[in-house]
């Protein structure tokens, strides 16, 4: 049963259309965290990256002038023409960076020399490591132009041609607030190379205000020949100029670095000057000054890299983190219930000297219940315990109480109270109990007819104080109740079992529950500070020094939610509700004796495995998403499957333990693809709520009375359940 503290409004608020914001926020967290993978993907190269290299052609449609000229090619104007660089000056050009390993040791051995070079840096590197592309500009030093993804341009059409050079200039003007009139190909060699696929692009270049500059000279660092050979391959012949190709990214350049640190003073002395294509040239410099929109956008652009980087690290530590959480509860699920499930089922088992015989009261919290109520207390009629029943109508507007009273059976009494919510009706009714142990259950759940003797049992042992029972899904014939009944099966009962092991159970679920009166009344009763009254009651018995623990065969079937809007309106006020509780119960953290132990043990489980294992579990789809679009796809699938797997396994342990029939699982793999991202969203919610302080109110779920007789009960049920656990 779900209570209320006040009745939901009607009038024109509750007509409102618009998306209300605790909604709208998550699914904006989820959407920015993927952009901010979209993003990443794209500067890493891993969305629109193109890696084919053409092979080389014939050249025939190629000017002679280019094919027999200079490695600087100007297409601007009508006529190709080319340059050379003067004798004794060499212009160095490392291409594809800046790298954050040696693009620094490059420069400093420049900055040694007093040697200035270009840069033709990739706008997928530049936005990575801007500081870099600064500390080139400030040191003199030209940038070119390499493109954003490194693609080999004769593949590509003319805007793909535009976007790269305009992602390229984008990430130069946020990292260094200029542009550059330099641009070098792709995989680009000699002029004397150009062929009929590369001229076109060259041609198209020009037409865009760049000029291109290749080589005539290649040191082949590339290859790692060795520092010798690097300096024999970048010296040029006879005193000419030379435009020399180098590398500062793309793999180990320790070579490079090091052929440099000799390369330099070896050809300064020899009268060579180190200069950068301008200064070369003795032309204007390439550089030119952004300013307005067009700088702001690059440092938004800029901005927007790191910080995809930085989340998505984080989200890599989240990941991790989740991975940790999820195996660690896996584990300790799997050895704490098998130890639970030995202790209670041994032979010689017992909670005390004596069996619990006397006389319980049976509280049932009623609003609205009409399709259910019959159904409940005729299941309680049939128990092998001796009981008396309460059924505390919480202001009902559909004759709740009225059909209890014409049922006319003995030992049920009905109290009428104004609507006050599930606390007080549970308050009103231990207040008018008559015996020492209550029973709580919901006003949708049916009882079998030994639920009331076993979950009493372990009062034999004064140590306890309450006594949680073995809730089930009851309308589990549908899809969605079988995924509820693969996660009452398989996690919340699976769990307390373990929790029980380790006496820190955090909660005594609303439709089977049993206490003491005296534990109640020694915490104050039923509390109406959170919105889950079951987890802040038995948190607080945990803190009082009582004992809470499970009994597995104390079954109750209850009717789940069979709509996608109940369960959302039911697990967010679960999750919010246990978020309060933790609040609430913080102080235990710091309190010593019983208190303390739970607070140091229990509240931190809680947290861990109901609360921020959730709320990062989505890390584990969005990785998957992104790992089969931009891969690797199969390794990625891989991975999936071997969660899936060991989630079976338990899922399958848990079923055995339950003696459940298996069957459900087959819908296991769809139950992690749909339902569990239904749960994240409904948690992150939850968390949006509470950070915002955001209050949140009761919500009536609609019955439809579908659960009317444990799957024990004689033919006579109108809708059995299925009938394989026992």
């Amino acid at each position: 049963m779900a209570s209320r503290s006040r009745r939901r409004t009607t009038g024109s608020t509750s007509r409102r259309r618009w998306l209300p914001l605790r909604y709208l926020l998550p699914v904006l967290v989820l959407f920015a965290m993927l952009a901010m993978l979209m993003l990443r993907g794209y500067v890493h190269s891993e969305i629109l990256a193109d890696f084919r290299v053409r092979p080389g052609t014939a050249n025939d449609k190629v000017p002679q002038q280019v094919l027999n000229g200079g490695p600087v090619i100007d297409t601007r104007g009508e006529q190709a023409t080319t340059l050379s660089v003067p004798d004794h000056r060499i212009v160095l050009t490392f291409d594809d960076g800046p790298d954050p390993t040696w693009t620094p040791r490059v420069l400093d051995v420049l900055k040694e020399n007093h040697a200035h070079a270009v840069f033709f840096i990739t706008g997928t590197m530049a936005s990575r490591y801007p500081d870099l592309v600064r500390r080139m500009v400030d040191e003199g030093h030209e940038i070119g132009l390499h493109t954003f993804n490194h693609p080999d341009l004769s593949y590509q059409s003319k805007k793909r041609i535009d976007w790269e050079l305009s992602q390229n200039q984008l990430a130069l003007a946020g990292a260094a607030g200029i542009r550059s009139s330099l641009f070098r190909p792709p995989y680009s060699s000699m002029s004397a190379n150009m062929d009929n696929a590369s001229w076109p692009v060259t041609e198209y270049i020009g037409s865009r205000g760049y000029l291109t500059v290749v080589n005539d000279t290649d040191s082949e660092d590339w290859r790692k020949p060795g520092v010798q050979a690097i300096i024999h391959n970048a010296t040029p012949k006879n005193g000419k100029g030379a435009i020399v190709l180098m590398h500062d990214s793309g793999g180990d350049r320790h070579q490079t670095v090091q052929a440099l640190g000799k390369f330099l003073p070896q050809l300064k002395a020899q009268g060579y000057k180190f200069q950068n294509l301008t200064e070369a040239l003795d032309a204007p410099s390439a550089h030119t000054k952004v300013t307005g929109v067009e700088l702001w956008k690059g440092k938004a652009w800029v901005f927007l890299v790191e910080a995809s980087d930085n989340i998505t690290a984080v989200l890599v530590v989240g990941l991790a983190a989740i991975g940790f959480l999820v195996f660690g509860r896996f584990g300790l699920m799997l050895l704490l219930s098998g130890l639970h499930a030995r202790r209670t089922r041994r032979k010689n088992f017992r909670w005390g000297p004596l069996p619990v015989t006397e006389p319980v009261s049976v509280l049932v919290p009623a609003y609205n219940e009409a399709k259910c109520i019959e159904n409940t207390v005729r299941s309680l009629m049939r128990s092998e315990h001796p009981i008396e029943v309460l059924v505390i109508d919480d202001g009902s507007t559909d004759g709740t109480a009225r059909i209890v009273e014409a049922m006319g059976l003995p030992n049920v009494r009905v109290i009428r109270q104004l609507n006050a919510g599930k606390p007080a009706a549970l308050n009103r009714g231990l207040a008018n109990a008559r015996h020492d142990i209550i029973v709580m259950m919901d006003g949708d759940t049916v009882f079998e007819p030994s639920t009331v003797r076993e979950l009493v049992q372990p009062f034999a042992d004064p140590r306890v104080g309450a006594v949680a029972g073995n809730a089930k899904v009851g309308n589990k014939d549908t899809l969605i109740g079988a995924w509820q009944h693969i996660e009452y099966v398989m996690g919340f009962n699976l769990d307390r079992r373990m929790y029980d092991v380790l006496q820190c159970m955090p909660t005594i679920p609303g439709a089977v529950g049993a206490f003491r009166r005296t534990a109640l009344e020694r915490v104050g009763g039923m509390s109406d500070d959170t919105l889950a009254e079951d987890t802040d009651i038995t948190m607080a018995m945990h803190r009082d020094g009582w004992r809470v623990v499970y009994a597995e065969k104390a079954r109750a079937w209850t009717e789940a939610p069979e709509s996608v809007q109940q369960l959302w309106s039911q697990r967010y006020r679960w999750s919010y509700g246990t978020m309060q509780a933790i609040w609430k119960h913080r102080r235990a953290l710091i309190e010593r004796g019983p208190s303390g132990r739970f607070g140091r043990v229990g509240l931190p489980l809680v947290s861990l495995f109901m609360v921020l294992a959730p709320l990062l579990a989505p890390l584990i789809d969005i990785f998957l998403i992104y790992g089969l679009i931009f891969g690797p796809t199969e390794k990625t699938i891989m991975a999936w499957f071997g969660v899936l797997a060991i989630q079976a396994a338990c899922a399958a342990y848990a079923f055995i333990l339950d003696r459940e029939r298996l069957t459900p699982l087959i819908s296991l793999p769809l139950q992690q693809i749909l339902y569990r991202q239904l749960m994240y969203v409904v948690l992150l919610q939850s968390w949006i709520t509470a950070l915002t302080g955001g209050r949140l109110r009761w919500q009536k779920l609609r019955r439809k009375g579908g659960v009317s007789a444990p799957p024990t009960a004689p033919a006579q049920r109108r809708h059995a359940m299925d009938g394989s656990s026992a």
